[in-house]
């Protein structure tokens, strides 16, 4: 006489249930993020072409600009006058 295995029993019969419900939504998932994420592609890339002036364009000029007010500001550092004095004259009512 065997003695009677105890603990956990599983069924199969659930499991693969289980495994292919997993495995669908898996694929309804994969399928829903190509479609979401193709539109949203197309749209962004209409839009850009709307634009009167292509982001890599705007990122120049505004390269250009930071660039300009730090080297403004590194000059108006290395000019300032003896003593920590700023050469612009104070504002009235100041």
């Amino acid at each position: 006489m065997g003695a009677e295995r105890k603990g956990l029993k599983l069924e199969p019969g659930p499991l693969k249930a289980g495994a292919i419900l997993v495995g669908a939504g898996t694929v309804l998932v994969l399928a829903g993020l190509g479609v979401g994420g193709g539109h949203v592609l197309a749209a962004v890339s209409r839009w850009v072409d709307e634009m009167e002036t292509p982001p890599s364009e705007l990122a120049r000029q505004k390269w250009a600009q930071g660039k300009a007010a730090a080297q403004a500001g590194a000059s108006a550092w290395q000019t300032q006058a003896p003593g920590g004095a700023s050469p612009v004259p104070a504002r009235a009512g100041s």
